[in-house]
């Protein structure tokens, strides 16, 4: 496969720079030498402008989209919530207390709820925590269980702060000798150090569930100081943790441990913490955050429903709607997430440039990747000018779509999912690369 794809692209390096004679349009035979399985690669390409098939391929059968996904949920969630949209998280006076509404901000850290702290007076009794925000549930539907220490799945919810990441500093000692582990954080956990002082870093981490969520199994090696982050296992637990280390820093010791409780009409706003929404959309376009993608997905929901407390049917309802509106036909798809992380979503090569159509001038999508940009850092940078495009990965799969402008001057639409387990992650990349080359060359 990767020596087919090869001469593929030593003879794409030449036509490149020459005119392209051949106006072909089917792809067939680029797909069957490429020798991916036929029936787990689906192609859907477009005329933005009449919406015209140019080139199809098994672009009605339902599959996995991966991150492609985020391309069909953003801009129903950013419509709903309005681009002038913050997250926010505020403190309010309640008598002789205070009640913390939690807004579930992605971006919200340390140093924001230090400085909502710091307008607390020393003598408060007690603090109430709204985090009716956000429903409880931490995952998204299908999500593997066996990701959760990686740090590009971490949980989600009401009690979002600092990514919901731990960050661990490993430093070494004197060759041969153990490495010595430090959590700044002080939230509760503990450690199976082995990890060992060498000439090179090769850091692996595990957490048996079996002993404990908070038990992390460290082992490898170290040769210089190292900083790693690990998933938070419990969102409100590490919340709690920091909001009492920054209060014990001005003395204050609670009573009473924070109270759960709705913010109510008597409430007094005395300090917020923003962050506008915009910062959000090159998260999950460019860099694929599925954090904030699945929080902003919940949050629009509940917007749509006017109702207090979003969750991922809400958002399913929203982007429903949302179909119905538009006269989007979406009733063999299915949807459970918003960044496509679980393998429980099922949608065609042919809905997703439907959408894309629909979406042509819609100033999120001039927010997608171009080829040097984001998860396209690496790819198709000879045509940077001409494509925007979201990309996808889970394991055995890979997907892109987004807009084509070719050669001749016409705008396309585009969707390539390849399922394939016996190509690699990079030959499946290969392959979708040549068909938007050789498709911004032809067309």
């Amino acid at each position: 496969m990767r020596k087919i794809l090869l001469t593929f692209f030593i003879l794409l390096s030449f036509i490149l720079n020459v005119e392209a004679k051949s106006t072909k349009k089917d792809f067939s035979t680029v797909i069957n030498d490429s020798g991916v399985d036929i029936e787990s690669i689906a192609v859907s390409i477009k005329n933005a402008n009449n919406g015209k098939i140019v080139y199809s391929i098994n672009d009605k059968m339902l599959m996995n989209p991966a991150s492609v996904q985020k391309i069909l949920t953003t801009p129903v969630s950013l419509e709903t919530l309005g681009e002038d949209y913050s997250f926010q998280t505020g403190i309010y006076s309640r008598d002789n207390n205070y009640v913390l509404k939690l807004g579930a901000d992605p971006y919200l850290n340390t140093k924001d709820l230090k400085t909502l702290v710091k307008n607390i007076k020393s003598d408060v009794q007690r603090i109430f925590i709204d985090d009716s925000v956000l429903d409880k549930k931490n995952w998204g539907e299908g999500w593997q269980w066996d990701d959760d220490m990686n740090i590009l799945m971490p949980k989600f919810g009401a009690y979002n702060l600092d990514k919901n990441l731990i960050k661990l500093t490993i430093m070494p000692a004197e060759n041969g000798q153990f490495a010595t582990i430090i959590n700044p954080s002080k939230y509760p956990l503990v450690f199976f150090n082995h990890i060992t002082t060498s000439d090179k870093t090769d850091i692996k981490v595990h957490r048996d569930n079996n002993i404990s969520a908070n038990t992390l199994m460290l082992s490898g090696t170290v040769a210089r100081p190292t900083v790693i982050y690990i998933p938070v296992n419990n969102l409100q637990r590490y919340f709690y943790v920091q909001l009492s280390k920054l209060l014990e820093e001005r003395n204050i010791y609670l009573k009473h441990a924070f109270v759960p409780s709705k913010l109510n009409e008597k409430d007094v706003l005395y300090a917020e913490i923003n962050h506008p929404i915009d910062r959000a959309l090159d998260d999950i376009l460019k860099n694929s955050n599925n954090m904030v993608s699945e929080t902003l997905f919940k949050l629009a929901g509940a917007k749509h429903l006017g109702i207090q407390t979003g969750s991922d049917s809400a958002g399913i309802k929203m982007f429903n709607d949302y179909c119905i509106k538009n006269n989007l036909d979406n009733s063999r798809i299915k949807i459970v997430d918003a960044s496509g992380v679980s393998k429980n979503n099922l949608v065609s090569a042919d809905f997703i440039t439907e959408f894309l159509i629909l979406n042509k001038n819609n100033k999120i999508m001039e927010r997608l990747p171009k080829p040097g940009e984001g998860t396209l850092t690496h790819r198709m940078v000879p045509i940077k000018d001409n494509l925007r495009a979201k990309t996808g990965t889970l394991s055995d799969l890979s997907s892109i779509a987004g807009y084509l402008t070719s050669k001749s001057g016409k705008q396309y639409t585009f969707c390539i999912i390849i399922n394939d387990m016996k190509l690699s992650e990079s030959d499946k990349k290969m392959l979708e690369d040549f068909i938007l080359r050789e498709a911004y060359l032809r067309l």
